[in-house]
C-alpha cells in the first residue's frame, strides 16, 4: 500500500505566453507547508516517438540538429500531436514526414511524462515493424540525416558512458526495444 504525498493547492492561474505548440501557465500555489509560491508550467499538446524497425533488422534513426541545445543528436523520429489527432495517427504521420518510411505494423510501447517538474507533455512511444522507405523526408526545413542502425548495435548506443544517445525518448525507446528483442535480438517483434 502506498501513501500519497501532500499536494499543492492552486490559488490562481494566469497566462505567461501562448505560442504555436507551447503555452506557459503561471500558477500561484499554496505548498503543503502553508507557504505560497509560484509554479511555471509549460502546457504541451502531447507527442510521440517511434522505434522504427525494418525487416532486415535495422532501426531507422536520425541525426538531427536541435536549436534549443545548439547540437546534433542521434534520435528516434518524433513529433507533436495535432489537436484531436490520435497518438497512433501522429506516429504514422511523423514517421513518414521525418524519415520517408511507412510501417506495416504500429503498436503502442508505453507512455510517460517527459519532464513533469516543468511540463505536462506526455509522450507516447510506438513500435513500428516492417518499415520500408516510400518517399523522401517530407519537410525540407528539418535538419535530418537518416541512419539505419542494426539492432545488434543498439546496446552499444545506450551503454553508460557511450555518449551516443543523449536524448531521453531515444534512450527509453531503444531500451524498450532491447527488452522486447531479447538476447540475441530477433525479428519480427510484434
Amino acid at each position: 500500500m502506498h501513501r500519497e504525498p501532500p499536494h499543492t493547492v492552486t490559488l490562481a492561474s494566469r497566462r505567461g505566453f501562448d505560442g504555436k505548440h507551447l503555452r506557459l501557465r503561471v500558477d500561484d500555489v499554496r505548498l503543503p507547508s502553508g507557504r505560497e509560491s509560484v509554479r511555471e508550467v509549460l502546457e504541451h499538446p502531447g507527442s510521440v516517438a517511434i522505434v522504427a524497425v525494418t525487416d532486415d533488422g535495422c532501426v531507422v534513426m536520425m541525426r538531427q540538429f536541435h536549436h534549443c541545445i545548439d547540437r546534433t543528436l542521434l534520435g528516434l523520429p518524433a513529433g507533436t500531436r495535432e489537436p484531436g489527432e490520435p497518438a497512433i495517427e501522429t506516429a504514422r504521420r511523423e514517421l513518414l514526414e521525418e524519415t520517408g518510411y511507412e510501417a506495416a505494423h504500429l503498436s503502442p510501447l508505453l507512455g510517460y511524462y517527459s519532464s513533469p517538474g516543468i511540463t505536462n507533455e506526455r509522450m507516447e512511444l510506438f513500435l513500428a515493424t516492417g518499415c520500408r522507405p516510400v518517399g523522401d523526408v517530407a519537410n525540407e526545413d528539418e535538419s535530418i540525416v537518416l541512419e539505419r542502425v542494426p539492432i545488434a548495435e543498439i546496446a552499444s548506443l545506450v551503454e553508460p558512458g557511450a555518449a551516443w544517445v543523449e536524448d531521453g525518448k531515444t534512450m527509453i525507446g531503444l531500451l524498450q526495444l532491447l527488452r522486447l528483442a531479447g538476447d540475441p535480438p530477433r525479428l519480427p517483434i510484434e
